[in-house]
């Protein structure tokens, strides 16, 4: 005899070793999987075949406590991706084929569907110890791409809306796109340039659709906009499936080498019992199945989590960019008295232009007066030599200067407005964190608003609870079916007494069936005390989304206000330099003004003394 080889685990890098020949056995199967896995990437993505069928097959067929690879939890994440990544190439294809929306929105939905799964996978407690540290990378990616093809379907229903002319429902799909794109960029954060690039590309397009079919609903159609819970949700058409493993088919393992080891009846009798358990394990499993497929799609509708339900923690900390902006200013405590420094400045220089500017309109006005009264005094006298030519030139200048005046005070006065509006927050933020925290808005609840969100999650722990045991009880299940060889007995027993053997040897499964039987049958009633929980917390949700939304409106505008300062700043020097230019010229024109109108008051009077002068008819 040999010993058997270690084999090395991918996450842990450990050695493991059994001596069990279905362990060999499983680490082949494992490797096929992975190799599949590297072709299918290498291969053109035009086939609906995937890498899912050797995991599944060692999912199905052999114990997981081997090794942390083929732990049930691991094996799941696995398939699930490699059926995401085969469904997404059909999705591609089905988009460059330009077939029908609707079908390319249902594809795009098992995409998520399937990713969904394996953020379940990943989520798993199980699972998180396992990976280690890359379970949070893979979990943000597997993230981001739920989000980015919820958003591809949303895109491709509002198309069909659009083909419909259903134009309400066409913004709402696009808005509900708009807003998981945005999701799957927030989480995009540190891919690679391709995916950044393919983001953005995307937001393009479904920006464009959104702005477009907004601007038409708002001014030509009018149509109501729908929530989107109210709408039929997109269910996913699963196209891909997974390359089917037999290792037990001759045409790819060859002749059995152990075959007279064992008797040919004895093997033939064991293969009716792996399909006996099979069978078994089959019929509880479409019973969990569908169970988790109504509990899945109500926990969906109902949108709650668990963790979040209430959000209330969050009103006791200043969010960190906040503190970030607070901390800023605490190193630069003359911000706000700069800033009010400046705007002082600036309304000094304005208002010495404002009474330049006014005293040559008066002095022109008044010159005018003059002249008026002389030639009423006089007739129409024609100009005379020697009469001053300079007032027209100042009249020209002044109407320029306060065409540019009444253009900057606008400007002028908006920019003091901005100041209004930021200086106070400014000051707040400047301030004690204490004054911050009270600024911002937080939820008040009665003892039976508490009561209520208490009840909820309680209920949704019971939730989490019925989910925990049916896993655990799968789990069970499948470790036993897998550890149950009866091979010994059955090279003792007579074949006519093989079915007996087989319903006996079947009882042993009988206890965890009825647990299981429990579990699912307790679902209802752990939903129906789900809905009534959520009826009477829907007025608290309310009142926690407004408090919330005004909160998050708060923190957003202290971040404006500190983030506007240094433009106040730039905007209040460049009104300053303007209107420091503008009152040298306003300056030197009222000089010109002056002198302009001292000339011609001198010229009226000569003209008087003619007048006077002249001699009687």
């Amino acid at each position: 005899s040999c010993a058997p080889s270690p084999r090395t685990e991918i996450f842990s890098g450990k050695a493991v070793t059994h001596e069990d020949i279905k362990y060999e056995q499983a680490c082949v199967l494992y490797n096929l999987g992975a190799l599949h896995s590297m072709l299918g990437a290498m291969d053109k993505r035009v086939s609906e075949e995937c890498a899912a069928g050797a995991f599944t097959y060692l999912r199905d067929h052999f114990p997981h406590s081997y090794s942390v690879d083929m732990s049930h939890q691991i094996l799941s994440l696995n398939i699930n991706l490699m059926l995401g990544q085969a469904q997404e190439c059909l999705l591609e294809k089905s988009m460059l084929d330009n077939r029908k929306s609707f079908l390319v929105a249902r594809i795009s939905a098992q995409v998520v569907d399937y990713y969904k799964e394996a953020c379940r996978a990943l989520e798993n407690s199980e699972t998180a110890s396992l990976l280690g540290k890359i379970q949070k990378d893979w979990k943000k990616l597997v993230q981001m791409k739920i989000y980015y093809f919820a958003a591809v379907a949303h895109l491709h229903m509002g198309k069909q809306a659009e083909e419909q002319q259903k134009f309400g429902e066409r913004v709402i799909y696009f808005q509900s796109a708009l807003d998981k794109l945005n999701e799957a960029i927030k989480l995009a954060k540190g891919q690679p340039e391709t995916v950044q690039e393919a983001l953005r590309f995307t937001m393009d397009v479904i920006g464009g659709k959104y702005n477009s079919a907004k601007k038409d609903n708002d001014f030509i159609y009018h149509e109501a906009v729908p929530a989107l819970d109210t709408l039929q949700s997109v269910k996913g058409a699963p196209l891909v499936k997974a390359l089917p493993v037999n290792p037990t088919d001759p045409a790819v393992t060859g002749p059995d080498i152990f075959a007279k080891l064992v008797p040919m009846a004895a093997h033939e009798a064991s293969s009716l019992y792996s399909e006996e358990k099979a069978k078994l394990l089959r019929d509880v499993m479409a019973k969990i199945e569908a169970k988790n497929e109504v509990l899945d799609q109500f926990m969906d509708s109902m949108q709650l989590d668990p963790e979040t339900v209430d959000n209330l923690d969050m009103y006791n900390h200043i969010p960190p960019v906040l503190m970030e902006k607070c901390a800023a200013l605490s190193v630069r405590p003359d911000t706000v008295r700069n800033l009010v420094h400046s705007m002082q400045v600036l309304s000094g220089v304005f208002t010495d232009v404002e009474a330049s500017l006014k005293e040559i309109r008066d002095l022109l006005e008044e010159d005018e007066a003059q002249e008026k009264k002389l030639q009423e005094l006089l007739g129409r006298v024609p100009p005379t030599p020697g009469s001053p030519p300079g007032l027209a030139e100042v009249s020209k200048e002044c109407s320029k200067y306060l065409e540019l005046h009444e253009k900057a005070s606008f400007t002028n006065t908006e920019l003091h407005r901005a100041m209004n509006l930021h200086l106070g927050n400014l000051r707040l933020l400047g301030g004690p964190l204490e004054q911050v925290r009270a600024a911002l808005p937080s939820p008040t609840l009665s003892e039976d608003d508490k009561q209520v969100l208490q009840n909820l999650k309680r209920i949704l722990a019971k939730v989490q609870e019925m989910r925990d045991q049916r896993m655990s009880l799968e789990q069970q299940l499948r470790e036993m079916i897998q550890k149950d060889d009866i091979t010994t007995s059955l090279v003792t027993t007579d074949r006519s007494e093989m079915k007996k053997l087989f319903e006996e040897q079947l009882k042993k499964y009988d206890q965890l069936k009825v647990y299981l039987e429990q579990n699912l049958a307790a679902q209802e009633n752990v939903l129906k005390a789900l809905t009534d929980a959520n009826v009477k917390y829907a007025a608290v949700r309310k009142a926690l989304a407004e408090v919330e939304h005004k909160w998050n409106t708060t923190v957003q505008t202290l971040v404006a206000s500190y983030e506007a300062y240094e433009d106040l700043m730039k905007k209040s020097q460049e009104g300053k330099d303007f209107y420091t230019d503008l009152e040298g010229k306003a300056a030197k024109l009222l000089e010109r003004a002056r002198a302009a109108c001292q000339a011609s008051e001198a010229h009226r009077q000569q003209l008087l003394e003619r007048w006077a002068l002249r001699p009687p008819p």
